[in-house]
């Protein structure tokens, strides 16, 4: 059977941890001589990075596993982090009141989650359930890979 994915390292700084992290994430291996592969993960902390993206990896002895070096075509997604400020809140009421705008998220622990917003989806919608999540002092969120189109989309609102 052919291996259509790799786990892939990605070394970088987080400004939400203060520190450099490695992260591995799964990609679709596009071509493997050349080192191209498709984000299939959404990633926690990551680097300017979203699902679907193309990027470049190098395989790197000491690690023993292809490392993240640049992205090289942008999907379009965009990846928001949330981080649940009010104690106990359950993550699952938001991570549902974001699946039914279409939203895939990833919960990394009870206060932390990663959400994809796709190309194809209206960003303002997404920020407008986020900001009344925020103004309730429940959640406070960051975008820190926002696409041009997503960009656009809140300039149009």
């Amino acid at each position: 059977m052919q291996e259509t994915h790799k786990k892939i390292l990605f070394k970088y700084y987080s400004n939400y941890l203060e520190d450099n992290v490695s992260e591995t994430m799964w990609a679709e291996i596009i071509d493997l001589e050349k080192g191209l592969f498709k984000l299939d993960n959404i990633p926690f902390f990551g680097p300017l990075i979203a699902t679907e993206d193309l990027f470049y990896a190098e395989f790197d002895e000491k690690e023993e596993r292809f490392v993240y070096k640049e992205t090289i075509e942008n999907s379009g997604n965009s990846i928001i982090q949330i981080l649940i400020l009010e104690k106990g809140y359950d993550r699952e009421i938001i991570r549902e009141k974001l699946k039914a705008i279409s939203c895939l998220s990833e919960g990394l622990n009870d206060n932390f989650i990663a959400v994809e917003v796709h190309r194809d989806l209206d960003y303002s919608i997404v920020r407008s359930v986020l900001n009344d999540y925020e103004s309730e002092e429940i959640i406070e969120y960051a975008e820190p890979c926002l696409s041009d189109k997503h960009r656009t989309d809140l300039l149009k609102n």
